[in-house]
């Protein structure tokens, strides 16, 4: 197919070349332009907006940062609506509330369009491995014409419901995938405090019935020397997809207690200068809080 990417971060990079190595043709665009050059040597095409990448494209896709980002994509003034033939979908793959992903499919929509929200569940890892799961909202047709596409990026493509309710559940699970990263580092943290050496702990978690793939691949980084110095996704980062799950848990009415304490430990990161590193720094905070180190 002819594809349009739009947002060419560290998750964007892993698809796009995915989709070159598939045999697609990719025609990108990214706000900085210096995340354009390593997938112009592979083949990408570079677009000069939004709406050039859409304008010859089957599918189209953004990976941006956060629902105003994709907005300005998507419906700015050389945004992605500007260019989308009739017939072409546009999928989003931003974690978004559903509430911003359903206005967006609704101005699409007007425009006589089709959006999907398509969040990704996985991080470069997990998408380079090709083991993503990928979750889509919106027209039950749209999905079975791009699920050849979304198979050529992760292993798993899987039809939630209406329009937002692929948003919805990107937002369940990340909730869920934080608290469980920020557990792991409170109960690492207690066993050491206990005299057990961290290497043992976290070999010991991860061979126990409590492990899980996240915590396989994110665990290790507490360990010495090994916390990498590109983060997967920084104390930032998660903390807006927990303040994500928190405003839906308002909306609904929903309570979300462990999210709350998730965000809390988000903030004591912040406030001890551990912002910048992947959040499973989240461990040092508890370690500190213990008087285990300064």
């Amino acid at each position: 197919m002819n594809i349009g990417f739009i947002g060419l971060g560290a998750m964007g990079q892993c698809i796009v070349s995915r989709l070159l190595s598939a045999g697609h043709k990719v025609t990108g665009w990214n706000r900085n332009q210096d995340k354009c050059a390593p997938l112009v040597a592979l083949g990408m095409r570079e677009a000069a907006a939004p709406c050039e990448a859409a304008r010859a494209a089957d599918v189209v896709f953004s990976s941006v940062t956060n629902a105003q980002a994709v907005r300005a994509v998507a419906l700015g003034e050389n945004g992605i609506i500007a260019g989308l033939p009739k017939g072409s979908i546009y999928l989003d793959m931003s974690t978004i509330g559903p509430e911003s992903s359903r206005a967006i499919a609704q101005a699409f929509a007007a425009a006589g369009l089709t959006m999907l929200d398509t969040p990704i569940s996985g991080s470069p890892i997990t998408v380079r491995q090709g083991k993503a799961s990928i979750m889509v909202g919106g027209d039950l047709a749209a999905f079975e014409r791009v699920k050849p596409v979304l198979l050529d990026i992760g292993a798993k493509a899987t039809y939630i419901g209406a329009s937002g309710f692929a948003a919805q559940i990107k937002v369940a699970i990340n909730q869920l995938l934080i608290i469980e990263v920020i557990a792991f580092g409170e109960a690492v943290a207690l066993a050491e405090k206990g005299g057990v050496p961290r290497e043992i702990a976290v070999e010991a978690i991860l061979a126990s019935v409590a492990a899980s793939p996240v915590l396989g691949y994110r665990g290790p980084f507490i360990l010495e020397g090994k916390m990498p110095e590109v983060p997967i996704a920084d104390v930032p980062m998660q903390q807006k997809d927990i303040l994500l799950a928190l405003e839906e848990a308002r909306r609904l009415g929903s309570p979300a207690p462990l999210a709350a304490a998730a965000n809390e430990m988000m903030n004591l990161c912040r406030g001890l200068g551990l912002g910048r590193y992947d959040f499973v720094i989240a461990h040092e905070a508890y370690r500190r809080l213990g008087g285990q180190s300064t």
